[in-house]
Formats: C-alpha cells, sequence, structure tokens
C-alpha cells in the first residue's frame, strides 16, 4: 500500500518502531517520508480496527428519594433566576436592577426554613453555585439535600459537598455508634470536624467523650480545631476535660482551654482569676502584676506582651478579662456594673481596665455589662464608657437581645449618622425592625439632601437591600419621587448626585418588592 515514491520497507514496522523513525529522521533508514506516512496510516487503520469495545460501565445507584415537598412553581422559576443571576455576573452594569447574586442567600434560607427540596432540573446549578461561593455552601447544600449529595459524587468538580458539614453530607445518624466510630477512626479531617460538631449538637457528652479517646495521638493543629467545636453547648460538665488541656503541649490549644474555662463562671479557672483580678482592681485603684507566674501561664496568661505593650498592662488585661464580671458587685460595695463603669480610675489605667472588661462581657454574654460599657447610643463614640472602638462595640452589641440592639443602633445613627455605622448594622437581626429600618431610611435622606458625596454610602446602600424591611418600600418611592420632582434636580451642582440617589433609590426599591415577592411564592405570605 505504498503510495508514490514510498518505500514499501516501512510496512514491517510496529507503531512504536515508526514512532521512533518518526523522531529520529527518515534518514536513517534511508526510507522516504511518504512511505512513513503511508505506513503510519495502514498502522492506524490497523489499531482502530482491532480494538475490542469495553464492557459499559455500571450504571450507579438510583438517587434516593428527598422526602420534603417541592417548590411552587413560582418559587421554581424565582430559584432557576437567582441562579442565572449568579452565573451572568451579579450586579455589573444592573443600573437600577436588584443584584440577585446578593438576594440568592436570603432565598435559599428562606427556602430551608419551608422544608423545601431543590428541584432536580437546577441541582446542577445550584451546586455550581455553592462550590463558587463558600459563603453559599451551607444553605445550597441543605436544599440539594440527598439528591445533590448523590450527584456530588459523579462530578469530581462537586466533591466538595462530600465533605462539608452541612446540608446533605452523608454523616451517619449521631444514634449509630459503629457507624460515628468508622467515621471518626477513618474518615478527612473536615469529615471529623463536621461529624463531632453534629455529636455535640446532639449529645454534647457523647461528643466530648469521641474526642476524649483519640486526643493523645491528635496533631496539635486538630486538636485545637476540635477544641474550637466546645464553644457550642459549652457547660461545666466540659470543666474537667478543658482543666486537663491547660497542660496540652501546644501553646495554642492551652490557650483555647483557657478561654473556654473563663466563659464558665463557676470553673475553677475563674475561681483563680477571680482572686487575681480582685487582687489588683478595687476601690482604691488598680495595682497591675509584678510578674507573670507559673500559674498565671498554665491559667492561659500570655508572658510575653506585643510590641509597643507594656507587660504589666498586658498581664492585668488577660487577667480581668477571664475573671467572672459576677466578682466585681461585692469588690465595689454591692455597686452594679453601670456604675462601677462609671466610676474614675487614677493613674491611667481606665483604658485599660474597661477594654478588658469589655472582651470579659463578650466572652461571658454578659448583657447587662454589654449595656454598660456602650453607654448612650447619642454620647460621642470617644466619649463612650467602656469603648470608642466601632468593631468592639459591635461584639457587645452581639450579646445583647436582637431587639435592644437594633434600638441602640437606630439612637446612634439619628444621633451621629451612617458614616460610622457600617459594622454596627452588621450584627443586627435581619429583616430590621421598624425603628432601626427608619433610622437608616431618614439618615440616607438627610445624607442626600445635604449634598454628601453619595459613593461613600454605597456599603449601607447595600446592606438596606438585603437587610431592610420590605415595608420600607413604599416609603423609599415617595421619597426619591419627591426628590426627583424637586426644581433643584436638574443644575449643575446636584446633578451628578440626584443621578446617583435617584439610581439607588430605584433600585432599592426594587430590591424590598423583590425580597416581598420572593417570600410570597414561598408561602411566606
Amino acid at each position: 500500500m505504498a503510495g508514490p515514491g514510498g518505500d514499501a520497507g516501512w510496512q514491517g514496522l510496529e507503531w512504536e518502531g515508526l514512532v521512533t523513525a518518526a523522531l529520529l529522521g527518515t534518514e536513517r533508514r534511508g526510507g522516504a517520508p511518504v512511505g512513513l506516512l503511508d505506513a503510519a496510516a495502514v498502522q492506524t487503520v490497523r489499531r482502530r480496527a482491532g480494538l475490542r469495545a469495553a464492557p459499559a460501565a455500571a450504571l450507579p445507584e438510583p438517587a434516593p428519594r428527598d422526602p420534603r415537598p417541592e417548590l411552587p412553581e413560582p418559587a421554581r422559576q424565582r430559584l432557576a433566576q437567582l441562579l442565572a443571576g449568579r452565573a451572568a455576573g451579579g450586579s455589573a452594569g444592573r443600573g437600577a436592577a436588584p443584584d440577585l447574586a446578593e438576594l440568592l442567600p436570603q432565598w435559599l434560607a428562606a427556602a430551608n426554613a419551608r422544608g423545601y427540596q431543590a428541584p432536580h432540573a437546577l441541582l446542577p446549578d445550584l451546586l455550581d453555585a455553592a462550590r463558587a461561593r463558600t459563603d453559599l455552601r451551607p444553605h445550597a447544600l441543605a436544599l440539594a439535600g440527598v439528591r445533590g449529595l448523590w450527584l456530588a459524587r459523579l462530578n469530581p468538580d462537586w466533591r466538595f459537598a462530600l465533605r462539608s458539614g452541612s446540608g446533605g453530607t452523608g454523616l451517619p445518624d449521631p444514634a449509630d455508634r459503629q457507624a460515628v466510630d468508622t467515621l471518626w477512626q477513618e474518615g478527612l479531617f473536615a469529615e471529623r470536624v463536621a461529624l463531632l460538631a453534629l455529636i455535640r449538637e446532639h449529645d454534647p457528652a457523647a461528643a466530648r467523650e469521641l474526642l476524649a479517646g483519640t486526643w493523645g495521638s491528635e496533631r496539635a493543629e486538630d486538636r485545637l480545631m476540635f477544641l474550637d467545636s466546645l464553644r457550642s453547648g459549652l457547660s461545666g460538665a466540659d470543666e474537667a476535660f478543658l482543666e486537663a488541656a491547660l497542660a496540652d503541649r501546644s501553646r495554642n490549644v492551652r490557650a483555647t482551654a483557657a478561654e473556654l474555662l473563663s466563659a464558665l463562671p463557676q470553673s475553677a479557672l475563674a475561681a483563680r482569676m477571680a482572686e487575681r483580678a480582685l487582687a489588683c482592681v478595687g476601690p482604691e485603684g488598680v495595682e497591675a502584676p509584678s510578674e507573670c507566674d507559673a500559674g498565671m501561664q498554665r491559667d492561659g496568661v500570655v508572658k510575653r506582651p506585643p510590641a509597643g505593650r507594656g507587660e504589666r498592662s498586658w498581664w492585668l488585661g488577660q487577667i480581668v478579662e477571664a475573671a467572672p464580671l459576677s466578682c466585681w458587685r461585692e469588690r465595689f460595695g454591692g455597686l452594679g456594673p453601670a456604675e462601677i463603669v462609671a466610676l474614675p480610675v487614677a493613674e491611667g489605667w481606665a483604658e485599660d481596665l474597661h477594654a478588658a472588661w469589655c472582651r470579659a462581657a463578650v466572652r461571658q454574654r454578659d448583657g447587662a455589662w454589654a449595656t454598660a460599657l456602650l453607654g448612650s447610643a447619642a454620647a460621642p463614640p470617644a466619649a463612650g464608657p467602656g469603648t470608642a472602638s466601632l468593631a468592639e462595640r459591635a461584639k457587645l452589641l452581639e450579646t445583647l437581645p436582637p431587639a435592644e440592639r437594633a434600638q441602640w443602633v437606630a439612637e446612634f445613627i439619628a444621633a451621629h449618622g451612617l458614616s460610622e455605622a457600617f459594622q454596627l448594622l452588621g450584627v443586627c437581626a435581619v429583616p430590621w425592625a421598624a425603628p432601626l429600618g427608619r433610622a437608616v431610611v431618614d439618615a440616607l435622606d438627610i445624607a442626600r439632601d445635604a449634598g454628601s458625596y453619595p459613593w461613600s454610602f454605597s456599603g449601607v446602600m447595600g446592606l438596606a437591600e438585603r437587610c431592610l424591611d420590605p415595608a420600607e418600600a413604599g416609603r423609599l418611592e415617595v421619597l426619591a419621587a419627591a426628590y426627583e420632582e424637586s426644581p433643584d434636580a436638574g443644575t449643575v451642582s446636584v446633578s451628578g448626585a440626584v443621578g446617583y440617589w435617584g439610581e439607588a433609590f430605584r433600585r432599592l426599591v426594587a430590591t424590598l418588592c423583590l425580597r416581598a415577592a420572593m417570600h410570597r411564592e414561598l408561602g411566606g405570605g
């Protein structure tokens, strides 16, 4: 089958020989290149013709049944729209249109709260969304359920779902002790973390026993992650385990154990810290520790301070932070938290002492102390009794009931505007309570009328789209229309701001209306 100018000598070579000749050059064998190509063509036909059909792969087991109810058709269409909006790039160039990508987490949470299952046809898009955004995974995988888990086993891109601690993860029933023990002994680290969290939720004592069984053989970094899981459901029953962990060979593990023990006001560590704190602080003044002895270090006090911090103030802060707040009432003659915080502190120790009390209030979830340290929302932030730091104030606010939290932030916004309120708004329950929603809308309207740079409030606008109660849509429509009809709206000095504010308010109204529609479609009225 040699072609013109071909060489039949090439025909005797197998495929490997032809490849070698092509790599080394035909001159070495004295044959024509055309003949080599002809021979390669013949061998290709032979190789293809000689292949035997492989047995078909076994079909996977059918997907398990999901007993949850299906979504109403309008809600199914809405999910498809939100997933398509995410894939299309979210808010790019959307003008006054709602940001569908940012509404997807809310929709997923609402659908899961009502116990729906994901439409089968949308499972691939849902898993793709969870793969792209880790913040979506808990709710997305919960909606995907057992069928999503089944599908994830068939596509390597979705294997994250098999390792996740949320949604349809295939974790065993906490009551199935054999399956729990097998996964704990043989599972991947992420699976073991998820398993421990699951067991802790159902039976805190069983989770602690599971962890104690392998504690000595775990890596230091793994011990730290496992120990952190005890924060959920922390109680006095965990004290013995945590007290033993104070002698751990890892400094980070020791520090975490000490922190957890200090969150138990009745623990032996809390009593030891109270004794130290009361020896340092009282009505007569503050006397910081002069040394950091071995007992203090065992109880979690770090000896070496960070750069720029004095040793004594560093040690004092750690001791007061870990002492139970209940110990101060008797020390200060029966005064309450607000009265204690208001007392003058001599010798420049006030900032260190109040900052330590703030951390203690957050750690011990003490609302009375948090309220005292926050002080009046109307007072200038720098004059706050506890801290001027907005980040610390946000942590203190999280210890308060949602209604009190919203009221305090509303008063803060009314007094100081929105410029410094972003972190505080982020810890308020969604949807925002009516007083907080009104305060935000009023502040936006004031900022707009004052001619403020509109992009300064883009972060707050984004929060408002996700967090305002949809009932505020009507009021916002009136405000937007009234401003756009203002005789000054077309002047050069404000035209740029007007354009932005008009678009931003229209987008805010459209988003609130869409959120209301989402809840109606899910059966929320």
